[in-house]
């Protein structure tokens, strides 16, 4: 580890990024408030104030340390998804959460930084793309935190977690022969898959998607009530505090249907400020990232912001019907716990490692 590098360290708050992730939090505090009342909305702007902390906790410890630390940060995460396995606490038919004391919390979430932070970590003094026997390590280290998701059962989660991973392996240049014959795979896989891996109530919710009515009163129920919210939103929406289908028949409408009960108020104009808020985000983090230039910091950033688009996609298409109903939060919007300080905690990483290149850049021009 460079000692110099870490005298040179520089705090840096992306102030940008900051006033964005604000606006959303904002969205968040707005809605929350409609469907939960005073003390939900006050609940989640504790949560933020956690989150806040954590990332400005992030921003003040040197790159080097964070990248020296990696492989710790990965094996307290197998530690603790293992713990979970033992002594995690069921909620909803699936034993996501462990219970610390002071607090629950989802290592499943902590995977989803800890996994690129070990590729990154693996590959930073790697020459690119990387060799077939890396990318077969790098496999076991996406696979083995994947598979403890998936005995949870957590399969929406699984996704997202494997997906941090395979979305560094592409920004590191993965040839597109593998990247086609891992689609092959998955093809191939996925009705064993079907047949012998899925739950039960994993195949309603996937046939639901297709079509609701098959279970109307059941996994169909959701989806029905979403749409139903969303569409009666229409172009203006009927209004802040207005969402009476949001409101008396949508279930989880603070967490994972929280997009429905926000369309129903503010509409198909709300809706599109919403995304473009998200589209903007998105933006300036890949900004942030091309700036980079060594492996470690390009690798992780470009990933951290995949996650977060990841998260943002297929809640959105959760609720209006296009994806199976998989229990993820609309980033930054969804009332949550470690789901938020997660978030905080890799735009932290992100603007860590934007501040390391900047000293980086002054010090050879020294």
């Amino acid at each position: 580890m460079n000692l110099s590098s870490v005298n040179q360290h520089r705090f840096y708050l992306d102030i940008p990024l900051l006033l964005l992730i604000l606006l959303l939090m904002s969205v968040s505090l707005t809605i929350l408030y409609s469907m939960g009342g005073l003390e939900v909305m006050l609940n989640q702007a504790a949560r933020f104030g956690v989150g806040f902390v954590v990332m400005l906790t992030i921003l003040l410890i040197p790159k080097n340390f964070i990248r020296f630390f990696s492989p710790s940060f990965y094996l307290l995460t197998l530690i603790l998804l293992l713990a979970v396995h033992f002594f995690g606490v069921t909620i909803n038919n699936s034993q996501r959460w462990l219970n610390i004391g002071i607090a629950q919390i989802q290592p499943s979430e902590i995977a989803k930084i800890s996994i690129p932070l070990m590729l990154a970590y693996y590959y930073y003094n790697k020459p690119l793309p990387p060799k077939l026997k890396d990318i077969g390590l790098s496999l076991l280290i996406i696979m083995v935190p994947t598979l403890f998701v998936l005995k949870q059962p957590d399969l929406g989660t699984a996704i997202l977690v494997a997906s941090s991973g395979f979305v560094l392996l592409f920004f590191a240049g993965i040839s597109w022969r593998l990247i086609f014959a891992a689609i092959i795979a998955v093809i191939i896989a996925a009705p064993v898959y079907w047949a012998k891996g899925m739950e039960a109530y994993q195949k309603k919710r996937v046939l639901t998607v297709f079509n609701p009515e098959l279970d109307p009163t059941g996994n169909g129920y959701n989806i029905i009530q979403s749409k139903i919210a969303i569409g009666s939103g229409g172009f203006n929406g009927r209004g802040f505090m207005q969402g009476v289908q949001s409101k008396e028949f949508l279930p989880e409408n603070t967490t994972d249907f929280i997009f429905a009960a926000f369309s129903e108020e503010f509409g198909l104009v709300g809706v599109m400020l919403l995304f473009s808020l998200y589209f903007v985000i998105l933006l300036r983090s890949f900004w942030l990232t091309l700036k980079m230039t060594d492996n470690f910091s390009r690798l992780l950033s470009g990933a951290l912001a995949f996650i977060f688009f990841i998260y943002f996609f297929i809640n959105v298409s959760m609720v209006v019907g296009i994806l199976p109903v998989v229990g993820l939060p609309l980033p930054f919007v969804s009332f949550g716990g470690t789901s938020i300080i997660t978030l905080m905690l890799g735009f932290g990483l992100m603007m860590n490692l934007y501040a390391a290149r900047e000293v980086k850049k002054k010090t050879e021009q020294w």
